[in-house]
């Protein structure tokens, strides 16, 4: 730093240096959501499709699933919630793919009949999707 002839200190150089830390403060983490014990993502990919969750999602890599009737699932991973209540982790998701109702008795989201082991493979899908 430095007195420029009015008094005033020049501070570009701290500004400088300070800059990149302070950007860095703000940048996000690691993606909220972690990935899920036990699911298989390929798994889960192919169960996608075969309880037809594109028909009312988009789905990225998933077969036809380019749904507008429910909300995009691309960088579903990178989601604090789920639904826009819970916290996008593992257990509530798992139980809100297999069980939507029993969340949510007024949600749109049918109960597909998806068992928790299927449910849990299409999460691990869901997490890589960032």
């Amino acid at each position: 730093m430095r007195l420029r002839k009015n008094g005033r200190v020049q501070c570009a150089g701290l500004l400088t240096l300070l800059l990149p830390l302070v950007l860095c403060a703000c940048k996000p983490g690691k993606p909220y959501a972690p990935a899920i014990e036990g699911g298989d993502p390929q798994r889960g990919k192919a169960l996608l499709a075969q309880f037809q969750c594109g028909s009312c999602h988009r789905i990225p890599d998933v077969e036809a699933a380019r749904g507008l009737a429910a909300p995009s699932l691309a960088e579903f991973g990178l989601r604090s919630y789920i639904a826009g209540r819970w916290p996008n982790q593992q257990d509530y998701l798992v139980r809100w793919i297999s069980r939507p109702q029993s969340m949510d008795a007024a949600t749109m989201m049918p109960d597909m009949g998806v068992s928790p082991d299927d449910a849990r493979h299409m999460a691990a899908y869901l997490y890589t999707l960032k």
